[in-house]
């Protein structure tokens, strides 16, 4: 890998064209995060918390995967830890060998996925090594982000929204060759233009989490936020709704922001926002004991705790993704003809809440799972605008995975975490110095610098 890294380096002075990269002599193997098919049991028989990230990720050699037409090969600098790769990891809530197997079956090109390991990761932000026939848009030597839509497009449902596309799969996830690893394979849709003014680990960390909250919040397909909306944020200062605050505040919305302890409190008022609710001050106990039923008076003291800071109003729309914990409370604090959006579930996929509160005052719950490419390419966009910034608070190597998995499973994280693949150390990657100094407070608030 070491000519890649060479390679990359005159890059950044200007002494290695896109010629030099094509030219490239490529690895047969290279290093990445796997889980095994034949470890999916590992963990039977434990809660969802006691299984142990580190115990199921593995760092090894894997093959190179044959590139396909519409298909780019990229050297990984950086990557990031999503809820995904945590659920790829314990195995939760289906093993994802499952999604290879069906993947597998579309094609003959499909069929490299189906393999006895994963390559997991949905974020990267590398350097374009080798593109297949027919990719015209991107070169070798191009710097990337790249979102994490993998879609087929062969079939009209995904035209108008291509996260309608029947064959809609989320690269790292539910495919195979993703990007905890020094070489991804990706379609080459899935390619944005680096931020220039962003470290590798910095540019890796937004993708997934940034576009999902852009469609999530901002987009036609979901919130449709406008200003003065009143958004309520759960987990505010993650790396969901460490987005979700900045759009809200970035688009005119008044956030409440729900974190879990002071330090996160801190977090999202230094961005601005100044109704935030800080749930281990005020222990909210949505559910019992045994954790089998809710409590409709915990919905109404925070119902009513969210008029005390909003001058009497309820809340616009709920950007929801604990799930189980709070869906139950989410329905109910939301105003007559409000929108409760929805995606993913870390407390838990079951959802309860009581019907009359969202029937009677017509309510709409929204499901929400990450964006079309435009949207993605809009949120990327933001980022590079220096409109939208990064949430990275620590960064691991690739060899340490599993223990930055680990801290996200155990929400022991701000923000997001990211992971080195090929860049050496933090730091690398900028190329628009002028204009990452207006923004260096902002790039670093979340690791408190």
């Amino acid at each position: 890998m070491q000519n890649i890294l060479d390679a990359i380096s005159a890059g950044q002075t200007g002494d290695a064209t896109s010629e030099d990269f094509a030219n490239l002599q490529l690895p047969e193997s290279y290093r990445a995060a796997t889980v095994h098919k034949d470890e999916v049991d590992m963990f039977e028989g434990l809660a969802s918390r006691d299984k142990d990230p580190r115990k199921s990720l593995h760092v090894e050699e894997v093959a190179l995967p044959e590139l396909g037409p519409g298909e780019a090969l990229v050297a990984v600098m950086a990557s990031a830890i999503n809820y995904n790769t945590v659920w790829t990891s314990i195995f939760e809530p289906v093993s994802t060998f499952g999604f290879l197997e069906r993947y597998g079956r579309v094609s003959e090109l499909t069929k490299r996925h189906d393999l006895p390991y994963h390559v997991v990761g949905s974020d990267l932000a590398g350097v374009v090594l080798k593109t297949g026939p027919g990719v015209t848009a991107w070169k070798p030597g191009a710097e990337v982000v790249a979102h994490c839509l993998s879609v087929e497009l062969e079939d009209p449902a995904g035209h108008d929204d291509s996260m309608m596309d029947p064959q809609q799969r989320i690269w790292g996830f539910e495919t195979n060759f993703g990007g905890l690893a020094h070489i991804a394979l990706v379609k080459s849709n899935q390619l944005l233009a680096k931020p220039a003014h962003l470290t590798w680990e910095e540019a890796a960390s937004p993708g997934l989490v940034n576009a999902t909250a852009y469609r999530q919040l901002v987009s036609k397909n979901a919130g449709q936020m406008k200003q003065g909306d009143n958004v309520l944020i759960w987990g505010a200062s993650g790396g969901l709704g460490g987005f979700a605050t900045q759009y809200a505040l970035n688009g005119g919305a008044n956030p409440i922001c729900v974190v879990s302890n002071e330090e996160k409190a801190k977090i999202v008022r230094s961005m601005g926002a100044e109704m935030v609710i800080n749930r281990s001050e005020e222990n909210w106990q949505f559910w019992n004991e045994d954790n089998t039923r809710q409590n409709p008076k915990e919905w109404q003291r925070l119902g009513k705790r969210i008029r005390e800071l909003t001058g009497g109003e309820d809340i616009d729309i709920v950007f929801e993704h604990p799930g189980r914990e709070t869906f139950g409370a989410s329905v109910y604090v939301t105003r007559k003809g409000g929108t409760i959006t929805t995606c993913a579930s870390t407390t838990g996929f079951m959802h309860e809440y009581d019907n009359r509160y969202l029937w009677m005052n017509l309510k709409r719950i929204v499901s929400s799972h990450f964006a079309n490419y435009r949207e993605a390419y809009e949120a990327n966009r933001l980022i590079a605008q220096g409109k939208i910034h990064p949430t990275l608070s620590k960064t691991y190597n690739l060899e340490d995975v599993g223990q930055a998995a680990l801290d996200v499973h155990h929400n022991k994280h701000q923000g997001k975490v990211g992971v080195l693949c090929l860049a050496p150390e933090e730091g690398l990657g900028v190329r628009d110095t002028e204009m990452r100094a207006k923004h260096e407070t902002e790039i670093n608030r979340f690791r408190g610098v």
